[in-house]
């Protein structure tokens, strides 16, 4: 009963190089990797932390991991956020320590101090949403996104902060093989000349637009990199596998959703596991133990 997706993408170029929205297209014709829109939870955390970044934080900054209470108005009560680790606090500790062991209430609090105005642009920017209340609970991945969107988001960081959009064509041509659609728009001078005079090789612009600066990228994809090495996806992935890797692991509320999203250099990869009708995979499953080991293999 348990479904699925995988995205696997060219980070700079968007190009989508394999995907799969389900266990079984005979069984179902549901794309759970473009369709399905459902709650990101911590793997949505690297958009906060990059805006703190934006905004005069450094990886080595601290924020309070601590309880946190917020009045949501008359006759709605006190909200109050938790960690996975219920009753654990690490008090004043480092962004990039925080995002390693994916605090909840740390990333409360940050997102609380930088202002929720300010901090839902960025996701906004990078195309994970086209609109994003400025809820507070919402800097805990609770507003729901697609899978497509939420890799693409993340092969911004990777390529260094350029927009990019996810393609499944490459090129469309007419019958008469007259290209009359391509995905990549650059024009090449020089590339069709008949001969080779010693030229040099036609360069290509980039027209990617930049959406971040490049050292938030440089220093979210450090961090991401940390998660792999020392936090929540440390057992899963990150001695098994040996080359450079980073990434993120997502657990939405009573593990309803669990994500892993995670990149080399030239590859991102993001994995998505959860009932079609949303229930709980069970009160020990997380991003760490579901989703991670279907990236690492």
């Amino acid at each position: 009963e348990i479904n699925g997706a995988i995205v696997v993408m060219d980070p700079h170029t968007g190009r989508v190089l394999a995907m799969s929205g389900g266990f079984s297209y005979a069984s179902s014709q549901y794309d759970r990797a473009m369709q399905a829109k459902r709650q990101p939870g911590s793997a949505f955390k690297p958009f906060v932390y990059a805006t703190a970044l934006d905004n005069g934080y450094t990886p080595s900054s601290k924020a309070l991991d601590a309880p946190f209470e917020l009045d949501q108005g008359p006759g709605l009560g006190i909200w109050r956020p938790e960690n996975f680790e219920r009753g654990e606090y690490l008090g004043d500790t480092t962004l990039r320590r925080g995002l390693e062991l994916s605090r909840n209430l740390m990333t409360v609090h940050l997102a609380n101090d930088i202002g929720m105005n300010e901090m839902v642009k960025m996701p906004i920017r990078f195309g994970v949403y086209d609109k994003l209340p400025t809820l507070l609970a919402n800097s805990l991945g609770s507003y729901e996104t697609t899978l497509m969107r939420l890799v693409t988001g993340y092969a911004e960081f990777v390529n260094g902060g350029k927009k990019v959009s996810a393609s499944l064509v490459d090129r469309i041509q007419d019958r008469n093989g007259k290209t009359i659609w391509r995905h990549d728009e650059r024009k090449c001078e020089g590339c069709n000349d008949a001969n080779w005079n010693g030229q040099e090789e036609p360069l290509l612009a980039d027209t990617r637009e930049q959406i971040i600066d490049s050292r938030t990228a440089y220093q979210i994809v450090s961090m991401l990199q940390g998660v792999v090495q020392r936090g929540t996806a440390a057992y899963a992935v990150g001695a098994q596998i040996p080359k450079p890797l980073a990434g993120k692991t997502g657990t939405s509320s009573d593990a309803k959703d669990v994500w892993f999203i995670g990149f080399s250099p030239d590859l991102v990869a993001g994995v998505f596991v959860g009932f079609d009708n949303p229930r709980t995979l069970g009160p020990h499953e997380q991003g760490a133990t579901v989703a991670a080991p279907i990236f690492r293999d």
